[in-house]
């Protein structure tokens, strides 16, 4: 008959009991936990970027030995025989003729993949997170992309123009193996420290630094090169008034 409920009819889904707003708080307490990580999640989360502490003491030796398996110049590599300035000889094709504009900028910004392991900072000397600061281009905060390079490197603008990047960050870049070559690292290096230099912000010391007799004692530096000029910048950083 029509009063009969068919066989497929769905059950009646009301609550099995009454609750209270007083029984909340032994609601939320008994609530489900999530589940833990496992341990291959944890592996994955490893690969998020996290804020650097402190800087990274690596020995020459061990840097060229793990170089070998992440750089596509290396005898590991699917890709060694991919373009780079490094397997040349008296080949300066990786020379910049002209200087990116902005378009060319965020066209080039806008390319990179933002890999999770990075290898472009992990082969960088300076340890600039070049992730980061690409992907401030990418969104033109061109002040943002200056400080995460000069906070590693105070001479950023004349490594843009002359790091042998073909050996360094571009010979390690994933976007090699494309039709458009590797990211153009150090045009767009250079492209942010100029734009920054437009700006014309003048340098001033954090609030953090160093003051008393102690940091106007006269410091020496023996050498004019790009050791001793980013010694006598981060010493500047830190409160030191007297360095020559």
């Amino acid at each position: 008959t029509e009063s009969q409920q068919s066989p497929s009819a769905m059950p009646d889904l009301a609550p099995p009991g009454v609750w209270d707003i007083e029984d909340l708080e032994n609601i939320l307490q008994n609530a489900p936990k999530v589940s833990d990580v496992t341990p291959q999640e944890a592996t994955i989360l490893k690969l998020n970027p996290k804020v650097a502490t402190h800087a990274n003491a690596v020995e020459t030796a061990e840097t060229r030995e793990n170089r070998e398996h992440y750089k596509r110049t290396s005898k590991f590599s699917r890709d060694r025989k991919v373009h780079h300035g490094s397997m040349m000889t008296n080949n300066f094709d990786d020379i910049k003729l002209t200087s990116l504009t902005e378009r060319g900028a965020l066209v080039e910004s806008s390319r990179c993949l933002k890999c999770a392991d990075a290898p472009c900072t992990r082969s960088c000397p300076t340890s600039i997170d070049i992730k980061h600061f690409i992907q401030c281009i990418a969104t033109q905060n061109y002040y943002g992309s200056a400080k995460a390079i000069m906070d590693n490197n105070p001479v950023g603008l004349t490594c843009g123009m002359v790091c042998p990047t073909s050996d360094l960050c571009v010979g390690s870049c994933n976007m090699a193996a494309t039709e458009e070559g590797p990211i153009n690292i150090s045009g767009l290096q250079e492209f942010a420290c100029s734009e920054f230099m437009k700006m014309g912000i003048k340098q001033v010391r954090g609030p953090d630094a160093g003051t008393g007799p102690s940091y106007d004692a006269p410091v020496a530096i023996v050498g004019a090169g790009p050791s001793g000029i980013c010694c006598a910048n981060y010493l500047g950083r830190l409160g030191y008034n007297n360095v020559t």
